[in-house]
């Protein structure tokens, strides 16, 4: 099932590929969501639109959870659910940039076991079905295999290096690195660019789900900010932060944060 989720992933994430690259970035229409949710444009709804056609009809009996689609309990009902973000980054969209990308999961018992991370503007395609091993554009990637957190280079926003997200309040002396994708940022740790991701805040599922599984097939460790694995289809579908590394670094890392609640 995994290998066939993907297939269907895959050819959703080209088509949302096509779909979102008919638009222009800053000559799209955008608005900001209710409630401080950030910005969504019309590229946005366009490939969610779609994404929930042809997966709903593809697979029917798989629940639905999308950023740009009215959450319901109904999904709760579902033991496999798809989990996509219509594109992911939308400020870096809006602003032309190249750095967004789509994101589609399937989760099934609360576990990722299909996803696909795609880039259309720089051509990178990041799959994985449960097993089956990570892949960049059909090539096997491998996480990083560092152990010495000094000197690593971390994916993270600024203020999670504030002094009070570290034991003793030590920061750890890393090579500061920034995405504004979180599904990219968390590929870009499973292709090995790239040694560790972290963000402290809550984390929507849509986000992440897709690069929970393509990290854990590329041989890394991914884990909320109290070292517990990621689960899915919660009733409120957050988790409580990310910290994803290669596997020799990751414990050393979680060792070091700071465990307020």
């Amino acid at each position: 099932m995994p290998a066939r989720d993907l297939d269907l992933l895959i050819q959703a994430a080209e088509e949302a590929g096509r779909i979102a690259t008919q638009y222009t970035g800053k000559s799209a229409k955008a608005w900001h969501k209710p409630g401080d949710l950030g910005p969504v444009t019309e590229a946005d709804l366009a490939v969610n639109e779609m994404l929930h056609r042809e997966l709903a009809a593809a697979r029917p009996d798989y629940g639905w959870l999308s950023e740009e689609t009215e959450d319901s309990n109904v999904r709760l009902g579902h033991d496999r659910i798809f989990i996509v973000d219509p594109i992911d980054g939308t400020r870096s969209f809006i602003e032309g940039a190249d750095t967004w990308a789509h994101s589609l999961a399937v989760s099934e018992g609360g576990v990722i076991t299909a996803a696909a991370v795609f880039l259309p503007l720089k051509k990178k395609l990041y799959t994985a079905a449960a097993g089956q091993g990570a892949f960049l554009n059909g090539v096997p990637i491998r996480a990083s295999d560092r152990a010495a957190l000094t000197g690593a280079s971390m994916i993270a926003a600024k203020p999670n290096y504030d002094p009070s997200n570290w034991r003793g309040g030590l920061v750890p002396d890393v090579r500061r690195v920034y995405r504004p994708s979180l599904a990219y940022r968390l590929s870009l740790v499973a292709e090995g660019r790239f040694d560790a991701m972290l963000t402290l805040r809550d984390s929507w599922e849509w986000d992440i789900a897709a690069g929970d599984l393509i990290l854990r097939e590329a041989g890394a460790t991914i884990t909320d900010r109290f070292g517990a694995p990621l689960r899915f289809n919660n009733p409120y579908p957050q988790v409580k932060g990310v910290v994803a590394a290669g596997s020799a670094l990751h414990g050393d890392l979680s060792d070091r944060l700071a465990q307020w609640p």
